[in-house]
C-alpha cells in the first residue's frame, strides 16, 4: 500500500485522514484490508517486487500506520513497536558502555525503570535532573553525554521542558535529543520541528485513542542512519506491531485531530474549575497561567495544552482515594488518552519506590461533555 501524498501545506486534520492510505488496488475498498499473512510470494527470479517478504520485517498495514505517523510528526520515517516500552527500549539500545544519558526525574515510571534496571546494567551512566531547569540540564550534559531524554508535559506532575533550548544545549555536546510526545500528541506539539532527533509515543494512548490497542512508535527526524538502526533492532528482536493492531491504530488516527481538540477544550474547562475548588490544593495543567511552565507551553504547544490534568487534594492519600472512588463518569483505571475520562491515584499505580505525592490524582480527560465532567468531579470532591 502506497502513501497518499498530501503536501506540506495540507492541514493536520486532512493528513490524519489521508496519510499512508490509498483505496485498495484489488477491490477499490476505501477502508484498508487487514493483511494477516506472515509470508509473501517471490517472483520466479527470486525477487520481492511488491516490497514484502516476511511479516516480522514489514507488512502493508504497518507501512500505512508508520507513514501516517511520520507525516503527522514531520519526520522522515517511523517504526511501530509492540508497546510504548518496546519503543523506548529500542531507543536506549542506541547507547553503549561508557555513554552517559540525561533524563528527567519527573517522567513515566516505566521509562525510569528501564533506565535504572536495564540500561544502567550495560555500563551506561544515568543522571536524573529537573528538566524544567535549563541550568540543571546544562550542568548535567557533559562530553560523554550521548542522549538527552525529554518528556513534556511530564508524567504525572505535568512539568514543561523547553525543547528548543534543550536541543541547543545537547547539540553543543554532540548529544541526541529524544522527546516523549505521548501527552502532547503531534497535534499540540512538534518536537522534530524544534530540533529533536527522535520522537517516541506510547501509541496505546492518544494515537490509538480507544483503549483497545497496545503499541509504541519512534519517529525519526533527519538522520536516516538512526532510523536504519532502530528498524534493524525491531527486525532482530521481533518487537513488531501485528497487522490487526496496525489496522486499529491507523483507523484511530483518522479522528486524532477531532478527539484531541475536544479533549484539550474539555481539559482547560475542567482545570479552570478545579483551580477554584476549595478541596484542591494544587491543579497541575500547562494551560493555566499560574503553571510555572505556562510561558514555555505557549511557545511550543501550538495546538493546545493537552488533556492531562493532575490535582493534589487536601487530606492526603485517604482523601484522594475517596475522591477517585466517588466519581461516576470518570473510570478508575490506569492509562490515558482514550475517548473515556479516567482517574487514578498515581502513587499506588506506580508501587513501591514511587516519588509521586500520595495526595495526587491524575486525570485523563475524554470527549464527554465538559460540564458533565466538571459536575462529576465537583460531586466527588464534596
Amino acid at each position: 500500500m502506497t502513501s497518499t501524498p498530501t503536501g506540506d501545506a495540507t492541514a493536520f486534520s486532512t493528513r490524519c485522514v489521508h496519510s499512508g492510505l490509498t483505496p485498495d488496488a484489488a477491490t477499490g475498498a476505501i477502508a484498508p484490508p487487514i493483511h494477516l499473512s506472515t509470508t509473501f510470494e517471490r517472483d520466479q527470479d527470486g525477487s520481492y517486487p511488491r516490497g514484502y517478504r516476511y511479516s516480522r520485517e514489514g507488512t502493508p498495514n504497518r507501512a500505512a500506520v508508520e507513514a501516517c505517523i511520520a507525516e503527522l510528526e514531520g519526520g522522515t520515517g517511523a517504526i511501530a513497536y509492540s508497546s510504548g516500552l518496546a519503543a523506548s527500549l529500542a531507543v536506549f539500545e542506541l547507547l553503549g558502555p561508557g555513554d552517559h544519558v540525561v533524563a528527567p526525574r519527573d517522567a513515566y515510571h516505566g521509562t525510569l525503570r528501564q533506565l535504572r534496571d536495564i540500561v544502567a546494567k550495560r555500563e551506561v551512566a544515568l543522571e536524573l535532573v529537573d528538566a524544567t531547569d535549563q541550568q540543571a540540564l546544562a550542568s548535567a550534559i557533559g562530553p560523554r553525554t550521548r542522549l538527552v531524554w525529554v518528556e513534556t508535559p511530564a508524567n504525572p506532575l505535568l512539568g514543561v521542558t523547553d525543547i528548543a533550548a534543550t536541543v541547543a544545549l545537547a547539540r553543543a555536546r554532540g548529544a541526541l535529543v529524544v522527546c516523549d510526545n505521548t501527552f502532547a500528541t503531534p497535534l499540540c506539539q512538534q518536537p522534530l520541528c524544534l530540533g529533536a532527533d527522535l520522537v517516541v509515543h506510547s501509541g496505546t494512548k492518544y494515537l490509538g485513542g480507544h483503549s483497545d490497542v497496545l503499541s509504541g512508535i519512534v519517529v525519526v527526524g533527519r538522520d536516516a542512519a538512526l532510523g536504519d538502526r532502530l528498524r534493524e533492532w525491531q527486525r532482530m528482536t521481533g518487537s513488531v506491531l501485528a497487522p490487526f493492531d496496525c489496522w486499529l491504530l491507523r483507523r484511530s488516527l483518522s479522528t486524532l485531530a477531532l478527539r484531541v481538540e475536544r479533549q484539550c477544550t474539555n481539559a482547560l474547562t475542567i482545570a479552570l474549575s478545579l483551580a477554584r475548588h476549595p478541596a484542591v490544593a494544587h491543579t497541575l495543567y500547562p494551560g493555566l497561567p499560574r503553571h510555572p511552565g505556562h510561558a514555555t507551553a505557549v511557545r511550543q504547544m501550538k495546538g493546545g495544552f493537552g488533556a492531562m490534568i493532575s490535582i493534589r487534594v487536601h487530606g492526603g492519600r485517604e482523601r484522594a482515594m475517596r475522591v477517585a472512588a466517588g466519581t461516576r463518569l470518570f473510570r478508575r483505571a490506569t492509562s490515558l488518552g482514550g475517548v473515556e475520562s479516567l482517574i487514578e491515584h498515581r502513587a499506588s499505580i506506580e508501587g513501591p519506590g514511587s516519588t509521586t505525592p500520595e495526595d495526587l490524582l491524575r486525570l485523563s480527560i475524554g470527549i464527554e461533555d465538559g460540564d458533565d465532567l466538571c459536575r462529576d468531579l465537583a460531586r466527588a470532591l464534596g
